[in-house]
């Protein structure tokens, strides 16, 4: 039975693990052995914040999943709240069995709980089978997203 929960320290090396096994993951993560420091601190300023969710699914003992969950306070939509849910992963072994359904309609119903009227997230322009999964989901392309690397 798959369960999902707010992410642990150990739990570490599983989410790195998963963020690095895609194409373009692995250009940009290391998952050796240690961890680098730098996702040992963003774990803990992940885990401090209340506005931060860093979730897991887990099979048993096994964590086949991740997204984390921003909440965003805002002005706009007469001061509505957002979920922005971003770094979905699912385990290379456990893909197309309906988890990342699973794991979105949780994260959903999350954000609901958090008053949030409005769940967003981004996706990368080249990930064609994500953009029709989100549809599927009920998503809409309806922005342009951009980011400038620093």
């Amino acid at each position: 039975m798959i369960t999902f929960r707010r992410a642990q320290a150990s739990d570490l090396p599983a989410i790195v693990a998963m963020l690095a096994d895609d194409p373009l993951g692995a250009t940009r993560e290391d998952a050796s052995l240690p961890l680098a420091q730098g996702y040992l601190d963003a774990f803990a300023a992940i885990d401090a914040d209340p506005n931060q969710l860093l979730a897991v699914a887990v099979d048993g003992a096994e964590v086949i999943g991740t997204l984390q969950i921003t909440f965003l306070a805002g002005l706009s939509r007469k001061g509505a709240w957002r979920g922005q849910i971003e770094a979905v992963r699912v385990a290379g072994h456990r893909r197309s069995g309906g988890i990342g359904r699973l794991m979105f309609e949780w994260a959903i119903d999350q954000c609901r709980s958090r008053g949030c009227s409005l769940v967003q997230l981004t996706t990368d322009k080249g990930r064609a089978d994500a953009h029709r999964f989100y549809e599927g989901l009920g998503f809409t392309g309806s922005h342009i997203g951009y980011k400038k690397t620093l």
